[in-house]
């Protein structure tokens, strides 16, 4: 099948955002596609805010984008946006670095105030980035989320089969991707 970057905008290993993304990979998993995670927060600050394009976390970054057919990108919603680590690591992603590839936004946040992130925020750079096909994105609120003190995680039951259906989207989407022919 496809390989996926799953890419995780929370600034805390412990969030519900990271905790959900990784939850939905295993569906991708299941459904035959090879997912590789990549957590932003992992990514040194210094190569991320000093804008160092050689760096090496960078250029792993930039090569793992640019092997993936799809990319799930999550993340929490700070301030009616997206998260800054995101923002810094796709500031140093080539301008196109999406293009050809289908792409799932995935929003977590405390309100429905902030529901409209994933349209207003995420999307329009998502799109700038070149992406074929940005499938529809969803929004969860923390509430729904819940990591119980074993490390398990239960998604209300709504959510999930919301987040089942847009998962099984994109991965649907994922097979329909032309591939775009290299310019001569």
């Amino acid at each position: 099948m496809a390989t996926v970057l799953s890419v995780s905008g929370s600034p805390s290993a412990s969030s519900r955002t990271n905790r959900l993304l990784r939850h939905l990979d295993q569906r991708l998993t299941a459904q035959g596609h090879q997912v590789i995670p990549l957590d932003v927060r992992t990514i040194p600050a210094e190569a991320l805010l000093g804008a160092d394009f050689k760096h090496p976390a960078i250029v792993e970054a930039t090569e793992l984008f640019a092997r993936a057919d799809g990319v799930v990108v999550a993340t929490p919603v700070y301030k009616a946006s997206y998260s800054g680590v995101l923002k810094a690591l796709l500031d140093l992603l080539p301008q196109y670095a999406l293009t050809g590839k289908t792409v799932l936004p995935l929003a977590t946040g405390g309100t429905t105030a902030h529901v409209l992130a994933i349209d207003y925020a995420l999307r329009p750079v998502l799109n700038s980035m070149g992406a074929a096909h940005i499938v529809q994105g969803w929004f969860t609120l923390d509430k729904d989320i819940s990591v119980h003190e074993d490390g398990t995680l239960s998604v209300a039951a709504a959510t999930t089969e919301a987040l089942a259906q847009v998962v099984d989207q994109f991965s649907s989407a994922l097979g329909r991707t032309p591939v775009l022919a290299a310019a001569s």
